[in-house]
């Protein structure tokens, strides 16, 4: 295990921004996680996990602990194969889209509308990660992690982990109890690609497309919206969608949706329904483009809060706080922050 001390965290995340960890360690085997966890332990120190640092946004104090720079890369893609099922065994350092890129060259559907999205495999079941009208969890079999009260491994299924909308166990009612290091994933055989994102069914009209096919259009739509990190282009430092789609109960559905023509809203759980929040902030006054200091919105989606240059956490934070503000004034809705604080 290499430690190092006073490591900026800035450089190590999309969105630039933010100060220093006390100390870092990369973490490439099993072996160097129980060792820096043990040490963490030792020191009394607060441990957080980076992937790829694209779902996460550190304060300019930076983080007074020990950060996990996860780095473990075998096994990279196992792919097990049955006559109707194909199990597939990828480590937390694994780079998210060369996978899903993978799945989609051996035919098989399942994460083809994920393309695009940056990070590392580790992070997918934490953030139950979700585009286009499909979720990780729909093909997650299990998730091997470190149990760090217990000191030991453990895999646990699909349904242990709880997953919902943006949420499991991982960020919720075990919140850093594991540290996720191997995801395995089952796919149907027989499984074929099913649209349910208005803008893909009209990219395809009526045709059945195959997994590569919507890899490529996802990715063509993400760019488009300034979702995908490009290096060198003006929107490329931000945490991709700032703000999580919120749901309602129907009947405040119907209250909100009294004052206007139309909208934009999906089915949800339990009858209730999801908004989208790329509305809720353009109608409360934030169009592409807006800007407040160094931080602001995206000249190409509303809900990519980006780094015009030199922000700090602070601007970042101020522009976040005004939108919710005009938002919960004129809807009476709260958005929730998708990226996790780091501080």
């Amino acid at each position: 295990m290499q430690l190092e001390e006073n490591i900026p965290l800035a450089p190590l995340t999309t969105l630039h921004v933010g100060g220093a960890a006390k100390y870092l360690a990369k973490i490439a085997s099993r072996e160097d996680l129980v060792a820096a966890v043990n040490f963490a332990h030792g020191e009394e120190l607060p441990v957080f996990v980076l992937g790829g640092g694209s779902n996460v946004l550190v304060r300019d104090a930076g983080f007074p602990g020990l950060v996990l720079q996860m780095a473990m890369t075998e096994p990279a893609s196992v792919f097990e194969e049955s006559e109707d099922f194909v199990r597939c065994r990828v480590a937390a350092g694994v780079d998210w889209d060369a996978f899903v890129l993978d799945v989609c060259e051996r035919g098989l559907a399942g994460v083809e509308c994920l393309a695009g999205i940056p990070g590392l495999m580790g992070g997918c079941p934490v953030q139950n990660i979700g585009a286009y009208g499909q979720e990780v969890a729909e093909t997650i079999y299990s998730v091997t992690a470190l149990d760090v009260e217990a000191m030991r491994f453990v895999t646990l299924s699909a349904a242990e982990c709880g997953f919902a909308y943006r949420q499991s166990i991982f960020n919720t009612s075990a919140r850093g109890r594991y540290i996720v290091v191997e995801v395995t994933f089952l796919f149907e055989t027989a499984r074929v690609v099913e649209l349910k994102y208005a803008e893909l069914k009209e990219h395809f009209a009526g045709k059945q497309p195959t997994p590569m096919e919507v890899y490529y259009a996802v990715r063509r739509i993400r760019h488009g919206k300034g979702m995908l990190l490009v290096a060198g282009e003006a929107d490329c430092l931000s945490a991709g969608s700032f703000f999580k789609n919120p749901v309602v109960s129907s009947l405040e559905f119907q209250r909100l949706s009294s004052g206007f023509k139309e909208v934009p809203h999906w089915p949800a759980a339990d009858g209730k329904v999801k908004l989208a929040a790329a509305w809720l902030v353009e109608q409360a006054g934030f169009e592409k483009g807006f800007a407040m200091g160094q931080a602001g919105i995206s000249s190409r989606h509303t809900l990519a809060v980006i780094n015009r240059g030199g922000a700090s956490s602070g601007e970042i934070l101020a522009l976040r706080d005004a939108i919710v503000g005009r938002v919960r004034e004129r809807f009476g809705i709260v958005l929730e922050q998708e990226p996790v604080m780091l501080a």
